[in-house]
């Protein structure tokens, strides 16, 4: 399925290395954000993207434009008349097919994304969100997962999270096209679309389990521990 990024934020959190260049062209040991993400991606077998800009955009699309890469790489501009990461999804719909995958223009996942597609179809959802056990440990869970009859997610929610939430979003969303339209036509932001979807028993959820969960440049902890990281993976590889 191809795999919607969404790159239209301010990044005000990032300033001031964004104050002049959006989020995804941030350096990272010397190479943009956009360019790592979308090599991990190639390296998941993904073969087609479609990069929903906005703040900035047209430095992504020029740096990317110019890129070697396999992928198909596809472009939506955000449209000020919907607004958000959820409206920003519903602009790119044309360009993403009947299902497709969403993630964040900040993360760098390291789940197999053939897996999670797998088990979306295996499991004919309508929605799906990747979750990875948190407890709280590395910042506050937002979902609450019902494991015992095939991970649903019963409650999604950042801004009021409950004793009973132990996981937090991964990072990583499936998705059909129709279903934003049916249940969320009215949201701008994806975060209120998954709450929505969970509290009409629509989200099913699929955990994560492996050694690291994710990485994201969208504070400076968040850039630090990923900078370790990849300085980790490369001293594995010497």
């Amino acid at each position: 399925m191809p795999v919607a990024i969404l790159c239209g934020g301010l990044a005000t959190r990032m300033h001031p290395l964004t104050l002049f260049k959006p989020k995804s062209m941030i350096e990272v040991t010397g190479v943009p954000f956009i360019k790592l993400q979308l090599d991990q991606l190639e390296r998941q077998g993904v073969e087609e993207v479609v990069l929903c800009l906005g703040h900035m955009g047209d430095q992504i699309y020029d740096y990317v434009t110019r890129l070697k890469t396999n992928l198909i790489i596809n472009f939506s501009d955000d449209d000020p008349e919907h607004p958000g990461t959820a409206g920003a999804i519903r602009n790119a719909l044309p360009l993403l097919g009947k299902q497709f995958f969403i993630m964040y223009g900040d993360s760098y996942l390291l789940c197999d994304f053939a897996r999670v597609q797998f088990s979306f179809f295996a499991r004919k959802s309508k929605a799906m969100l990747t979750v990875y056990y948190n407890g709280n440990q590395f910042e506050q869970s937002n979902v609450e997962l019902i494991s015992s009859v095939g991970e649903w997610i019963l409650r999604y929610d950042k801004t009021k999270p409950t004793k009973k939430m132990k996981h937090v979003d991964y990072g990583l969303g499936v998705m059909c096209s129709w279903v934003l339209e049916e249940y969320c036509q009215e949201l701008s932001d994806l975060a209120d679309v998954y709450g929505m979807l969970s509290r009409n028993n629509v989200l099913l959820g699929h955990e994560i389990h492996q050694r690291y969960r994710y990485y994201e440049i969208g504070s400076m902890k968040g850039l630090a521990d990923f900078e370790w990281y990849l300085e980790e993976k490369r001293n594995d590889n010497t």
